[in-house]
């Protein structure tokens, strides 16, 4: 059996289960959120084993090196050996910021209310 020498990539982050459909996968090359090797990509271009895959996935950048090319829906170990993932590990929550939130249609905020949000920013 030949092994296959390249894939589309909608075809191949769908296999890799980065998106539940592929329908899903190919809107997100419409919309610039599939970057090969730096370079924005539509749905067919094709990716090859040591291409750089960045994914934009919930908000947040995956970095994906291809191991092997699939085509088709595998199992989930299957899936995690045909792509080595070099995503960076998320920053500790003691450092992102805590940003106040308030119900939707609460009204203005009162002035305890203001000074606390300002003191949370750190004003």
């Amino acid at each position: 059996m030949d092994a296959l020498v390249s894939a589309r990539v909608d075809s191949w982050l769908w296999a890799v289960r980065q998106y539940k459909t592929r329908s899903l996968a190919t809107a997100a090359c419409r919309a610039g959120h599939v970057r090969v090797n730096g370079e924005r990509v539509k749905a067919a271009q094709g990716v090859r084993i040591g291409d750089e895959v960045r994914v934009r996935v919930a908000g947040f950048d995956r970095i994906l090196i291809v191991q092997k090319i699939i085509t088709k829906r595998v199992g989930a170990p299957d899936a995690a050996a045909a792509a080595f993932d070099k995503t960076p590990p998320p920053p500790p929550r003691e450092e992102t910021a805590v940003v106040a939130v308030r119900d939707r249609g609460a009204g203005r905020p009162t002035k305890r209310e203001r000074r606390e949000m300002e003191r949370l920013r750190g004003h």
